[in-house]
């Protein structure tokens, strides 16, 4: 694989990561658990439960998850830890859909909470500041630290001197595009500006409207999920952070956020997005792309592996770096969601089977094969040493260039009032004074930052001198 990247995430943060040595079939070695440390979620309580569970009952393990891209793969991994594991432990998977970070709220206010979550960078830092999480610190082996100690982060996977989770893969973003359409109206190349995106979002549509053929789509069920995979790559090749802060200043400004949203606007305006989008959820938008209905929309990596698992298709479609606001590259793509991924429940009565089975998940053999596989690119160094490009259609355009890099992380708060997402939603749908708009959502989330540092729950270090071209610092 492309390994210039990693040279730049070493050197750097966001990404993530301890953990993990080979499990029980992985043929990793290190698979010796330490004593923990003080305050972390010891080992020992659980062990006896644990050990009276093998000598009888089956040890019950729920582990619950919002990724649908790698259920197939994830479901082979765990029945295979099911079959071979050797102690008794049975894990059960679930796959949430929409609302995962609120359905774990509930389930661990009704004392139903899963003993392994998938975590993301997004939740992390919330699911600790509840007390969801337990720190792993206690079962890292030097070997694990060896293996994945380069790539840990504070405030990503490490709170507090904690660590909580260990790093698997990171996603870039891309502009992901039916080259059939854009053949057929006329379109030589993907846009290089938003203002190229507009008028090829009008092309398409004209040259297949009467097929039912639209130039651009978003799942506006969900209007943060739709802006956060769709505008956010846009803003950090442009050359700003792309959750509306501003990493010089320390504040958030949303200023650039709203021009991105005047060209969105200017697509609902020009009928150019695929109608019923307001309540589109993202499998229905990815089912209309696969049958050909769609020219162009922004997502993840993961797009691949949907493409090829869950909606098959014989379409000719590829991924594109994004366009920016005026065509001109004037900072890097963030490589989004890299640092954690698997976290034991600080209420699980089996944190020892947790643990081992967060071992199994962390061996080289699973990881390796997750990156070749296409469900994510793998930034835990000894891994990416060692796997192959993944070998699968259109995820050629999704690996790591030249363009890509880690960023800082940013402060996540909760405003009064509504969210950037659907404050800028519902700009699109119904106009009104976007100067105003941005002015409001400044106000708001700065003030919630201002409460969140007086109280000690986010830190911010502006940095004047912070370059998106090289945000690593080198």
């Amino acid at each position: 694989m492309q390994k210039k990247w990693w040279g730049l995430s070493l050197s750097f943060m966001l990404a993530a990561g301890i953990a993990g040595c080979g499990g029980n079939n992985n043929g990793n070695g290190g698979t010796a658990t330490k004593a923990p440390e003080a305050g972390t979620a010891s080992p020992a309580a659980t062990a006896a439960a644990d050990t009276e569970g093998a000598a009888s009952e089956p040890v019950q393990l729920k582990y619950w998850t919002d990724d649908r891209h790698d259920q197939e793969y994830i479901k082979e991994l765990i029945n295979t830890f099911n079959e071979t594991n050797g102690e008794n432990i049975q894990v059960e998977l679930t796959v949430m859909s929409e609302n995962y970070a609120q359905s774990v709220d509930i389930a661990f206010t009704s004392n139903q909470a899963p003993d392994v979550l998938r975590l993301k960078s997004g939740n992390t830092g919330e699911f600790v500041k509840k007390g969801y999480l337990a720190p792993i610190d206690g079962y890292l082996t030097d070997d694990i630290k060896t293996k994945f100690g380069s790539v840990i982060i504070d405030n990503v996977n490490r709170f507090d001197g904690k660590v909580y989770s260990l790093a698997n893969t990171g996603l870039t973003l891309r502009l992901i595009y039916n080259k059939d359409l854009f053949d057929k109206a006329g379109i030589a190349n993907p846009p290089a500006s938003l203002q190229e995106m507009v008028e090829d979002a009008k092309k398409i549509t004209e040259a297949g409207k009467a097929e039912g053929v639209y130039g651009f789509a978003l799942n506006f069920k969900s209007p943060k999920s739709a802006f956060d995979r769709s505008i956010r790559e846009i803003l950090s090749l442009s050359g700003y952070q792309g959750l509306g802060f501003d990493l010089k200043t320390g504040q958030f400004d949303f200023a650039p956020y709203s021009q991105t949203i005047e060209y969105f606007k200017q697509m609902y305006e020009d009928k150019s997005i695929l109608p019923g989008a307001e309540t589109l959820d993202i499998d229905p938008l990815r089912a209309q792309f696969a049958a050909g209905k769609i020219g162009m929309y922004l997502s993840f990596s993961t797009e691949p592996g949907v493409y090829k698992d869950q909606f098959p298709t014989d379409i000719n479609w590829a991924g594109a770096l994004a366009p920016t606001l005026d065509g001109q590259i004037k900072g890097t793509s963030e490589i989004v969601s890299a640092g954690t991924w698997l976290g034991i429940s600080a209420k699980s009565a089996h944190q020892e089977a947790a643990w081992k089975f967060m071992q199994y998940m962390y061996g080289d053999d699973v990881l390796k094969t997750y990156h070749e596989k296409g469900f994510g690119i793998a930034v835990v160094p000894s891994i990416v040493e060692q796997a192959k490009n993944p070998e699968i259609a259109g995820m050629e355009g999704f690996l790591v260039g030249e363009h890509d890099s880690l960023w800082p992380a940013v402060p996540n708060v909760t405003p009064e009032g509504a969210t950037y997402a659907d404050a800028f939603f519902k700009y699109i749908l119904a106009g009104g004074d976007a100067k105003a708009i941005t002015e409001d959502l400044n106000t708001r989330y700065n003030a919630a930052l201002s409460k969140a540092v007086e109280k000690g729950e986010v830190k911010v270090t502006p940095d004047a001198a912070f370059d998106p071209l090289k945000p690593q610092g080198e």
